[in-house]
């Protein structure tokens, strides 16, 4: 049962409530629906509406601030989104435009408008797509905990989660140069469904061979995956549909039945969609 929500004005603040056993509550998107859907225990809420932790900055990368720069011109640029920041920010920033097919696959605008950004990175599979596309991107978190603040690798976070009362307070990455950066999600309608796959890379093409490729999937485990062994067959190889064939092949993944599709049709359709990812065809 829900028997407080506390709103703090600041991130410490905010942190304090939480080392006391209450949760975080972004836009409160999923964790809102999951306690109307379940019994719960004593719950204590702490609200992130107005600890200070939303924004958008883009740094250097000959990106220029509230300006509508290229994708060549935001490439190398780093960019900190706010942990509170919610998905329409993210979708209406013309700087990070790369993501807007990311953001735009999730859910639906008034969702979009409450989800937050570090929320996205907590929900489990078969959500989290933005949480995809920022493990492709090799994003950091900077979070807030008993000894102060300090930096993680997404990745980590995504494999180990966090220690109980640890607050993400902002995440960062590098922008993707124009053109490197790749994303697709299979779903059942274009609106407000979860993924049945979801392809996340960053991929850079020389002379016909793919030099370097960081590659994130969703909707094939019940957490995202770095598909390491995809991103060591795709290197220094040429990007045809058969060498993403044998990529497709070199991952151990663990798919799941849900209410959007069965494992079977998962990793059956799998290949096909990297394939789309990669190549759009």
């Amino acid at each position: 049962m829900l028997i407080s929500v506390e709103m703090p004005d600041s991130a410490e603040a905010a942190h304090a409530g939480l080392r006391t056993g209450a949760l975080p509550l972004g836009g409160g998107t999923h964790l809102m629906t999951r306690l109307n859907d379940a019994a719960t225990g004593d719950l204590r809420l702490v609200s992130l509406r107005k600890a200070g932790l939303s924004g958008i900055l883009v740094e250097g990368g000959g990106a220029s601030p509230g300006a509508a720069t290229t994708l060549a011109g935001a490439g190398g640029a780093t960019v900190t989104l706010g942990a509170a920041t919610t998905l329409a920010d993210v979708e209406d920033d013309a700087r990070l435009r790369y993501l807007s097919p990311c953001v735009r696959s999730i859910a639906s605008p008034p969702v979009r408008s409450l989800a937050t950004v570090a929320g996205n990175l907590f929900v489990p599979q078969p959500y989290g797509d933005l949480a995809a596309a920022l493990l492709a991107l090799d994003a950091e978190l900077d979070v807030l905990g008993a000894d102060g603040t300090r930096r993680e690798p997404l990745e980590r976070v995504v494999a180990d989660g966090l220690p109980a009362g640890d607050l993400v307070t902002s995440i960062r990455f590098t922008a993707p140069a124009e053109g490197t950066f790749r994303f697709y999600k299979a779903s059942r309608r274009r609106l407000n469904s979860g993924s049945i796959v979801t392809v996340a890379a960053r991929i850079t093409i020389e002379d016909g061979l793919v030099r370097d490729v960081r590659l994130a999937l969703g909707g094939l485990s019940r957490r995202l995956l770095r598909a390491s062994g995809a991103e060591r067959v795709l290197r220094g190889a040429p990007l045809t549909p058969e060498v993403i064939a044998q990529a497709a092949e070199a991952d151990v993944i663990e798919p799941f039945d849900d209410a959007y599709a069965s494992a079977w049709y998962r990793a059956r359709v799998y290949p096909v969609h990297l394939r789309r990812a990669l190549l759009g065809s």
